[in-house]
């Protein structure tokens, strides 16, 4: 992004990014208990930026581990008892009610639910100096929120880390379980470069 200041605290049409993203979840249907894992050293500057949008959603502070992994690892502490829980990106503010009751609901039903939009540019796969053709119908491009029986996430994430475990889903997938697909959204934008700021804006706006 070329910040100094984490994505997530952006601004977006009049209000930090992440604001938008927990509004998402707790503006939904099933309204689940949202739990925030966050870097302790923007506990504070949260917290005031909490005071200054007069934002008062309930949700639960938890302090973020090194990598991703640790970081949900820790979220997963706070749960007790069964729950369906969905691992949601910060920066994806976009995600709809109608995407995140499909993924509750897939999720009690098959055990897991991970979102993913077909391909649709051609696609190659780097092997040292060479590239090699794929068939794009077999490549999909995986998105968050990525949802999953408590008790199967709690045993998956009790494994060593990996620099392979760039999401839930692989983590899940190496300690034996399955993993269900259901489609996602083009328009469940992940903010990563400065012109999806813009994008973001514009998408809300129409909405």
């Amino acid at each position: 992004m070329g910040t100094v200041l984490p994505k997530q605290f952006l601004m977006l049409n009049e209000k930090p990014v992440l604001m938008h993203t927990i509004q998402a979840f707790y503006l939904s249907n099933l309204k689940p208990e949202i739990i925030l894992v966050l870097n302790i050293d923007y506990y504070q500057y949260w917290e005031k930026l909490c005071a200054d949008f007069q934002f008062d959603i309930p949700h639960t502070l938890v302090k973020a581990g090194r990598q991703r992994f640790h970081s949900v690892k820790n979220g997963l502490k706070c749960i007790k008892g069964q729950a369906i829980v969905a691992v949601h990106d910060a920066v994806r503010p976009l995600v709809t009610d109608k995407l995140i009751t499909a993924s509750f609901l897939q999720a009690g039903q098959k055990g897991n639910a991970v979102c993913a939009v077909q391909a649709t540019d051609s696609v190659r796969r780097l092997n040292g100096t060479s590239s090699e053709y794929l068939n794009r119908e077999e490549v999909y491009l995986v998105q968050t929120p990525q949802t999953f029986e408590v008790s199967t996430l709690k045993k998956a994430y009790q494994q060593p880390y990996r620099v392979t475990f760039t999401d839930d889903a692989s983590v899940v997938e190496k300690s034996g379980t399955e993993i269900n697909l259901i489609a996602g959204e083009k328009t469940n934008l992940k903010i990563t470069y400065p012109e999806d700021v813009a994008i973001a804006e514009l998408l809300l706006r129409n909405r």
